[in-house]
């Protein structure tokens, strides 16, 4: 049995239809493999749509603002891949006169592309000969060949790539990554995987020893990290305060509400609260009209937040929390949790409407 002939068999019978399947523009390929990053290919698939018709070229995402970007990506998540998108079209377009990178080497210059990344857009487009090695691909040459070295271990990262570039296709290495992603995506699934029509089933240790769910093996994961945030939509007749968010923290370039982070969860307004309230609304009384409970988990932090819902006359503006005018805010980027309260609080008015 040949592993990447009978990988690349399998996958020109069984492929998925995508729109970057039909193309070899390397920008579209690069597009398409950032957004699904960490990101399901049935939600990615919209937002690959909407930036292309968007942004058809790289010049039009260079020239693009950065908050016009984050907004075409609010929703999606890990927005640091949104502003790295953004600076690596931006180098492109202007370092590079237009000319995207053809190398796998060349390619990992640019900021948000990593060792899997770029493999996978040098072997696409410019047929290298490089495995591009993610979840999948991990979880593939782990069952089929018994490996029990974890897979998020230095040991193991290097022990995986190796192998993933022995067996790539040397015609085909394009064609095979994405075979690969194929396969981990719909039969070599994380749980109850379909093996009767593996192509490789005839060869998988994991399957013959009955180890297939105990594999790849991975190390402990970071521990994840409680937050307590509480939000303050103070807003005025035509205004809401709200603040740019620039720190290195999550969220990083969006606008939320002026944030009174707390070591635990206060849900009724404490003194704290109000003390915090006081710096943007002076001496002024102000009428709490609703708390909003909003669970959000990412990756390595649950957020549980309360967004006091606070109506005033008039507000003081300072610190860069700034008042903004209500008919701007739907087109300013936003992090998930804002974005519901947001459709919540505009949902509750056409109901009484």
């Amino acid at each position: 049995m040949d592993f990447s002939r009978d990988i690349l068999k399998w996958y020109f019978d069984k492929r998925r239809d995508f729109p970057w399947r039909i193309t070899k523009n390397p920008y579209k390929i690069w597009l398409s493999e950032i957004i699904l990053q960490q990101t399901r290919t049935s939600q990615g698939l919209n937002y690959y749509i909407k930036f292309i018709n968007t942004f058809p070229k790289i010049k039009d995402l260079a020239e693009a603002k950065e908050e016009e970007v984050l907004k075409l990506w609010q929703g999606l998540g890990y927005y640091s891949r949104a502003r790295n998108l953004h600076k690596s079209a931006k180098y492109i377009h202007e370092t590079l006169n237009g000319e995207f990178p053809k190398t796998y080497n060349e390619l990992l210059k640019l900021k948000g592309v990593g060792p899997y990344t770029a493999a996978a857009i040098s072997s696409i487009c410019f047929k290298e000969k490089k495995a591009a090695v993610d979840g999948n691909v991990y979880r593939i040459l782990s069952r089929v060949f018994d490996i029990d070295e974890p897979i998020n271990s230095s040991k193991g990262i290097k022990v995986y790539q190796e192998l993933a570039d022995e067996l790539i296709s040397d015609k085909n290495p394009g064609d095979y990554n994405q075979a690969l992603m194929d396969l981990g995506a719909t039969l070599c699934k994380p749980k109850s995987p379909n093996c009767i029509p593996c192509p490789v089933e005839g060869i998988c240790l994991a399957k013959a020893k009955k180890t297939i769910n105990i594999r790849p093996i991975k190390l402990k994961k970071v521990k994840v990290r409680n937050r307590y945030f509480n939000y303050f939509c103070i807003e005025t007749p035509e205004q809401f305060l709200m603040k740019k968010r620039t720190t290195n923290d999550i969220w990083k370039n969006l606008y939320d509400f002026p944030l009174l982070e707390l070591p635990q969860e206060i849900s009724q307004l404490s003194p704290k609260h109000l003390n915090f309230i006081k710096k943007f609304v002076k001496k002024e009384t102000f009428k709490h009209l609703k708390t909003t409970p909003i669970k959000h988990k990412l990756s390595h932090q649950n957020l549980h937040i309360n967004v006091f819902h606070i109506k005033a006359k008039t507000v003081t503006q300072s610190n860069g929390i700034v008042a903004i005018n209500k008919n701007t805010i739907p087109e300013l980027p936003v992090p998930k949790p804002i974005e519901l309260f947001f459709q919540q609080l505009s949902n509750s008015l056409d109901s009484k409407g």
